[in-house]
């Protein structure tokens, strides 16, 4: 089949920097989605993004689909014709809905019985009749969060479209995208060559863009040439450039022909927390930081500019112009919230509503306080530490920094904590407390900030559940489900020994009777073992393997990650796919019985050898079994019963459960009723 190059810009005023990966990302997805629907074959697909444009490069694809035969069902034969053998309306309208008579249909014969069905064969369409509509389609499904109309046209993009260019067959694809006609010229940069150029070849246009328009297209090696550029600066000024991968690539869709530049500033501003000089640079000015080799922060920083300029100290001495004020606010800052204790922001957060319906940051924080308490003192540490960092861990929301910067509460905490002479694991937990922050982020490393975030996040979780405000879809806004495997997260892998369901009833205690909160306990218990799933997804562990555990309901998390880890390794085991039918079976035949279950065995009862083997192994295992149950080796546990693999096999194999004689019958039942209780002490492995 006969192919060419394909080539699509869609040239609009400055993108979004932090939506452009995702948008470039999804219109390549989505061309490619579309021409697979329509059955055309292509080869490499380069994507290209800059704050200006959204391309992509096809090098080979066909120009023509293939044709295809078209078969398509009508009515039945026996509907198709009335009594006196003519079409009926059914048979009729399908007819006309194919373009034919009623007498050019075929006759289907299956074995169950006679279909009327039209074929005939469908010439593929040019390629080029299909491409302006794949466009189109491919644009709609942008995820777009909010689109925006210009001028007098109804089209609605995320930028105004300023030109379009479709080349196919070297050629221009004559469609209008976006109420623009297309053409085969792009622009370059907007200052450095503004002018149009013409593209003849899809080929030429990365090389073309980059020498006659001063455009990097290709976002990974313009990302790549920032990188190599800031890392030279650093190596320049014997320091060590900190590359936020994140920064990296909102700069890199913020330019298209990038010159890094070093500006300086003030060593006295150095005397303010660095992380609010680096907030304020990365987050404010777009700025990387630059450390010495201890990781101390320098007072330099590079930014990256979207020209060459001629005058590169002059690019610099702006920047330092502008990040100077800033500096000096947070210098400011620092200065005038040392001048009270932390400890006096207290009674001012009886002002800060933290929900209308539980309260105020002082009630909560007095609920964070007793509940830490209680934990640090099931951990078997010192309370009073506890105490302390619950009381102040909210008092730093106060402070003029964190007041103008809010990505540093908890940082500002510490610092303010330490100035003023407090014991170093309560300032230290005063920012360790809201770990982990993110998927994959560290988690608190002592006592005292374990307890405050578990305290703070079961607090938020039982109170908003208690009013009513359960997430639902996308809808978080307490980010409780963060919350929710926030709290698992510590328990499990700081291997606290603490009950979940009693840590919810703590909670719930402290807050007003009249709100019921107890309610909440199962909802939020039952919310957070949700979670699991995706926790243990990360780990490449099964759903079913979760699912046996949780069965019995454990409360735990500590012992529930156990028994999770166990049966996981448990399913590596040969015996555990016959047990796990065998507990399904089990499990079974033991629903159907009316009544209470049989436990007692009877060994006069037992008559076939299968039953006996059975019995002798499952008698001399169980002692064994719960010994490891109630040391917590669940793994050795369940190797231990792997050993009845063949002897429940026999048994089910040669022995009728349900054997007419109620005796005989009901010693049975009680032999599976014992071998799947020694089970559940561990997992319900039916559900495997």
């Amino acid at each position: 089949m006969k192919t060419s190059e394909l080539l699509i810009e869609i040239g609009t005023e400055e993108l979004p920097p932090t939506a452009l990966l995702t948008l470039s990302n999804a219109f390549t997805k989505n061309v490619s989605s579309a021409l697979d629907e329509a059955s055309l074959k292509y080869g490499k697909v380069h994507s290209y993004a800059t704050p200006r444009r959204l391309a992509i490069w096809i090098e080979a694809l066909e120009v023509k689909q293939a044709d295809k035969e078209v078969e398509r069902r009508g009515p039945a034969l026996k509907a198709a014709y009335d009594a006196d053998g003519n079409p009926t309306k059914a048979v009729q309208g399908f007819a006309k809905s194919c373009g034919v008579d009623v007498a050019d249909l075929e006759k289907l014969e299956t074995d169950k019985g006679t279909w009327l069905m039209y074929r005939a064969q469908q010439a593929g369409k040019e390629t080029q009749q299909l491409l302006a509509n794949i466009i189109k389609t491919a644009l709609d499904k942008l995820p777009i969060a909010k689109r925006m109309r210009w001028g007098d046209l109804d089209e609605q993009f995320v930028r105004p479209v300023q030109w379009v260019m479709v080349l196919f067959n070297n050629k221009v694809v004559e469609c209008d995208i976006l109420s623009v006609s297309s053409g085969n010229q792009t622009y370059g940069h907007r200052f450095h060559a503004p002018a149009a150029i013409n593209i003849k070849k899809p080929a030429d246009y990365e090389k073309l863009l980059k020498d006659k328009g001063k455009v990097i297209a290709d976002f990974n090696t313009r990302k790549e040439i920032i990188r190599e550029q800031i890392e030279a600066i650093a190596t320049e000024s014997k320091a060590v450039a900190v590359i936020d991968e994140n920064l990296l690539d909102e700069v890199t869709a913020m330019v298209e022909w990038p010159v890094a530049v070093k500006g300086n500033f003030e060593e006295r501003f150095l005397s303010v927390p660095q992380e609010a000089l680096i907030y304020t640079m990365k987050l404010n000015q777009k700025y990387f930081h630059l450390e010495d080799t201890n990781g101390k922060l320098m007072p330099h920083f590079i930014t990256i500019s979207n020209i060459q300029s001629k005058d590169p100290v002059q690019v610099s001495v702006g920047n330092e112009r502008v990040i100077r004020p800033r500096f000096a606010d947070a210098e400011f800052f620092w200065n005038q919230d040392r001048k009270v204790k932390l400890e006096s922001q207290l009674e001012r957060l009886k002002s800060v509503v933290f929900q209308k319906q539980l309260g105020t940051l002082y009630d909560k924080t007095q609920r964070v306080k007793t509940l830490s308490v209680w934990i640090a003192k099931q951990l078997g540490e010192n309370d009073v530490l506890a105490q302390r960092a619950a009381e102040l861990c909210k008092c730093d929301l106060l402070t003029d920094m964190v007041g103008e910067l809010p990505s540093l509460q908890g940082v500002m905490g510490r610092y303010y904590a330490q100035h003023d002479g407090e014991d170093a694991q309560v300032a230290d937990a005063l920012d360790d407390y809201y770990k982990p922050r993110f998927a994959g982020d560290t988690l608190p490393a002592s006592y005292v900030s374990q307890s405050v975030a578990l305290a703070d996040r079961v607090d938020t979780l039982i109170g908003i559940f208690a009013i009513g405000q359960i997430p639902t879809g996308v809808k978080d806004p307490f980010a409780l489900r963060r919350a929710a495997l926030g709290v698992l997260r510590i328990l499990i892998e700081k291997n606290l020994d603490i009950d979940l369901k009693e840590l919810l009833t703590q909670a719930a205690a402290n807050f007003d009777k009249k709100l019921a909160a107890d309610k909440a306990i199962p909802l939020v218990f039952d919310y957070c073992l949700d979670r699991l799933s995706a926790y243990y997804h990360d780990q490449n562990i099964e759903v079913d393997v979760i699912q046996s555990v949780l069965a019995i309901k454990p409360t735990n998390p500590v012992d529930l990650n156990k028994r999770v880890h166990a049966v996981n390794a448990f399913m590596a085991l040969p015996a555990a796919k016959s047990l796990a039918a065998a507990n399904k079976r089990s499990g079974n035949i033991l629903k159907k019985i009316k009544g209470e279950l049989p436990l007692s065995i009877n060994e006069k009862l037992l008559s076939d050898n299968a039953e006996k083997s059975f019995y002798n192994t499952l008698k001399s295992l169980s002692d064994k079994v719960q010994q490891s149950v109630k040391a917590s080796e669940y793994e050795q546990a369940l190797t231990q019963l792997a050993e009845l693999r063949e002897p429940v096999d026999a048994f089910f194999d040669n022995v009728m459960v349900m054997d007419d004689d109620e005796a005989v019958r009901n010693n049975r039942i009680a032999l599976l009723n014992n071998l799947r209780g020694l089970f559940m002490q561990i997992a319900d492995l039916s559900k495997l």
